[in-house]
């Protein structure tokens, strides 16, 4: 057994116990797997346009499930994206509105250093419910850099974990190989230094492997002991750098992310094969599947959507999402796509536990809309959905004088600055491109969206440490 299996198993041990004092007797509750990926573009999955045969192993989970085209992440960037999909709230109430840095960063940009443990978490609330729950790859709500004094992951309601370098607790650090180097560079942001939590080096190229396969322990583990599940599974693919397997590196940079995405595909099947072969888990299994924002420009791809990573424009904040669950999705809806519903990550946050028959988030600023999502219905959120901008991307790769604040209600999506000034608005059903702006043929839209925006960016500004 290599050491990393060792290391594995030792942390499935550990919570094994814990796992075995809970209900002798199957639940009814069923297991959710969430699984978000990093950096992910909404046209990059073979099944949402992306390259055909780039990602057979998730486009066999839209062909038996679901999918939404019309879904929001709450933030254009990762560590606000993942409090929003956590809680349930709009991130800015904790103070992370942009990714979580060292210590001397995040204060300059008026960022906590890590989410304050009394959030509301849909993992405490479905641990509370009985579920045996798991956290294993990427975190970044605090413990990265030079904070070392975050919270465990544990400390958030999951039973055990698994991450990175943007985490504390047991971690995989990365060994990046290049070809025809024979020394790999040691990927880690300071992450070695911390402590407080068992480092095990991993290629890069095999990192989704080893939380894919530290995942599918616990939940096994939990299965065989009576235990509905929640996991997430969170890749630190596809962001940047990009290190494939060496025998599929290629150049140019698109080339070596469409490997990186097969990769990661091949390395997330068997527990999508087990979820499946598996009657029980078949038939009482939800997965829902997205990213946590948009691509890096001129890497991965949004097309025909405009913008990307870190701009509020739609090909920062929508997300493809898929939704599997062949005993619990409606009947008929398998392999279909829902063009219509809107919905974003505070949504789904809330949908979920509802999904798990748990108690309900607090003060939630999403809605539930689990019939929607299990395609009962085709009901889309009835508040607006608000966004704002990263406080350090103005600017982002070249694209200048970004937009600060936008706003999506019924077809409508308004974008200006924080003193309401640049008004753009398009409608997005006949605009999904946002290349028609219509703020002046329709003023009163466009007034009306920037007082609600501006109106709720004053109530969001977070409280002063």
């Amino acid at each position: 057994m290599s050491r990393f299996s060792q290391s594995i198993a030792m942390l499935i041990a550990a919570c094994a116990g814990a796992l075995a004092l809970a209900a002798p007797t199957r639940a009814a509750a069923p297991s959710i797997v969430v699984v978000f990926i990093d950096d992910m573009g909404w046209s990059d999955l073979s099944c949402f346009g992306g390259p055909p045969g780039a990602t057979p192993n998730i486009d066999r989970l839209a062909d038996e499930g679901l999918r939404f085209t019309q879904f929001y992440v709450n933030s254009p960037i990762c560590s606000p994206s993942r409090v929003a999909l956590s809680t349930g709230q709009y991130p800015q109430r904790w103070r992370i509105t942009s990714y979580l840095a060292r210590r001397e960063l995040n204060a300059e940009r008026g960022l906590a250093n890590w989410l304050d443990p009394s959030a509301p978490m849909v993992a405490r609330n479905l641990q509370a419910k009985g579920y045996a729950t798991g956290h294993f790859g990427k975190w970044h709500m605090g413990g990265q850099r030079d904070v070392g004094e975050a919270p465990l992951i544990t400390e958030y309601g999951f039973d055990a974990s698994l991450t990175n370098f943007e985490g504390l607790g047991p971690r995989v650090l990365a060994l990046c190989h290049e070809p025809g180097k024979k020394n790999p560079k040691r990927w880690t942001l300071g992450s070695d230094k911390l402590g407080r939590g068992e480092i095990t080096w991993v290629d890069r190229s095999r990192v989704t492997e080893a939380f894919t396969g530290a995942a599918l322990d616990f939940a096994k583990q939990a299965h065989a002991d009576g235990k509905p599940f929640f996991i997430n599974v969170w890749p630190d693919d596809v962001h940047t750098p990009l290190y494939p397997p060496l025998d599929r590196w290629a150049e140019p940079t698109r080339a070596k992310y469409e490997a990186v995405l097969t990769t990661m595909d091949e390395q997330l099947a068997p527990l999508f094969d087990w979820l499946r072969d598996d009657e029980e888990l078949r038939q009482n299994t939800l997965v829902v599947f997205c990213s946590d924002n948009g691509p890096q420009p001129s890497v991965g791809s949004s097309d025909p959507l405009r913008g990307g990573k870190a701009m509020l424009f739609e090909g920062g904040v929508r997300s493809p999402l898929i939704v599997w669950g062949p005993g619990l999705l409606a009947n008929g809806v398998a392999g279909t796509r829902n063009e219509s519903s809107v919905l974003s990550s505070i949504d789904l946050a809330v949908s979920v536990v509802s999904v798990a028959g748990a108690k309900s988030l607090a003060d939630a600023d999403g809605e539930d809309l689990s019939a929607t999502l299990l395609g009962r219905e085709q009901a889309s959120r009835s508040k607006p959905l608000f966004f704002s901008r990263p406080p350090d991307r103005k600017e982002f790769v070249g694209v200048k004088n970004l937009p600060d604040l936008a706003v999506r209600e019924g077809p409508w999506k308004l974008l200006c600055d924080f003193d309401g000034s640049r008004q753009q608005l398009y409608d997005l059903s006949a605009d999904a491109a946002e290349s028609n702006n219509l703020a002046e043929s329709n003023r009163e839209v466009a007034d009306a969206l920037t007082q609600k925006v501006l109106s709720w960016h004053t109530l969001a500004q977070p409280a002063a440490p």
